[in-house]
């Protein structure tokens, strides 16, 4: 039951990330949605909170709003077959254009094989965000991540 989860909300984010022009148009300029470090890549995206749907939003409690974003975050070794998901501390934040920054505090989600780290971002209609990911652990990773992201309030 937690690998059909698990596959269900990776195929909804996966094709999400897809949908969202934004994180199309940061895919084409950074090679992808994800950073290579060492042997670690380091996979993020952000998206509206109302691309979830209500069963996943509950399920990883997490507010469904049309101002509210979430940043979810996954360390994968690429030395290891298969490249697995591993278990990383991370911390981020986002400043606005003014200067404003919110911390971002992640929460830890394991669901059979799948590691990912999920932050909620309250936002106002067309703010636009620096967010900056750091990402460590005891076998070496220690890698920053900075990507901008622009939010829309759903009419």
């Amino acid at each position: 039951m937690a690998t059909l989860r698990t596959l269900f909300l990776f195929i909804s984010l996966l094709s999400l990330s897809l949908i969202s022009t934004q994180s199309f148009a940061n895919s084409q300029t950074q090679g992808g949605q994800f950073q290579q470090s060492g042997r670690y890549q380091v996979h993020y995206m952000a998206l509206s909170s109302t691309f979830l749907t209500p069963q996943v939003a509950m399920a990883y409690n997490i507010k469904r709003s049309r101002y509210n974003a979430f940043v979810n975050i996954s360390v994968l070794d690429t030395l290891i077959d298969g490249n697995p998901a591993v278990k990383a501390n991370i911390t981020g934040k986002a400043v606005n254009l003014t200067g404003n920054t919110r911390q971002l505090t992640f929460k830890e989600v394991i669901e059979g094989n799948a590691i990912y780290y999920i932050a909620e971002l309250p936002f106002r209609n067309e703010e636009r965000f620096t967010i900056q990911i750091n990402s460590s652990n005891k076998d070496g990773l220690n890698s920053r991540v900075s990507f901008k992201q622009q939010f829309y309030a759903d009419q």
